[in-house]
């Protein structure tokens, strides 16, 4: 059993701690991704595959996948924000995460929302290209980033990272897409899970 107090994981428990967030995945992972025609599991798959496709670090990949975890772990609706509720699930999933990873998988993820709305503000383009549950949840998250807000995040030394992640984020709602599945990428997270003594 994965003690969930335990800020580092030993060498010996990161097999399991990838086996319970797997699980996670089994049991909450058919609920569907807020609005579009995928599921959270087929989204997260999606999103690492793409992540894995374009030659990111096993982190980054780590993030692509584990990116909307927060919306597994909370017991509101699957359309909460119909409801005008933002979930805040960047912040509830990177909390969750990091006692087991460091913070190159979990500040992209933290950041995710961030970037989205960073490239509102900054790109017109991307704005257009967004669905109408990602408008929704945008104007929920603060709407785009005022110049200030702008400048700030450029300066956060995951931005990219986490630009790269939102890419990959708004490419992987598509209904039917074959991906691998999660034990692919079991070795990118054991990989990056933290250990004692590093």
């Amino acid at each position: 059993m994965i003690d969930k107090h335990n800020s580092i994981a030993t060498t010996e428990s990161a097999h399991a701690i990838v086996d319970h967030i797997f699980d996670l995945f089994r049991k909450r992972g058919d609920a569907a991704y807020i609005g579009e025609p995928v599921s959270q599991t087929e989204h997260a798959l999606q999103a690492a595959a793409a992540a894995e496709r374009a030659g990111a670090s096993s982190a980054t990949i780590a993030a692509a996948l584990l990116h909307d975890v927060g919306h597994l772990l909370h017991d509101l609706p699957e359309n909460c924000a119909d409801d005008d509720i933002d979930d805040r699930h960047e912040e509830l999933g990177a909390r969750w995460l990091e006692r087991y990873f460091g913070p190159d998988v979990t500040e992209p993820m933290r950041l995710h929302v961030a970037a989205k709305r960073f490239l509102c503000a900054t790109s017109p383009s991307y704005h257009a290209r967004l669905s109408p549950a990602s408008i929704k949840s945008l104007e929920l998250q603060g709407g785009p980033f005022s110049p200030a807000e702008t400048q700030s995040f450029r300066q956060n030394r995951y931005a990219l990272a986490a630009v790269a992640l939102r890419g990959w984020d708004e490419k992987a709602k598509v209904k039917g897409l074959q991906t691998p599945g999660l034990e692919h990428f079991r070795p990118h997270l054991e990989a990056t899970i933290r250990t004692t003594g590093s």
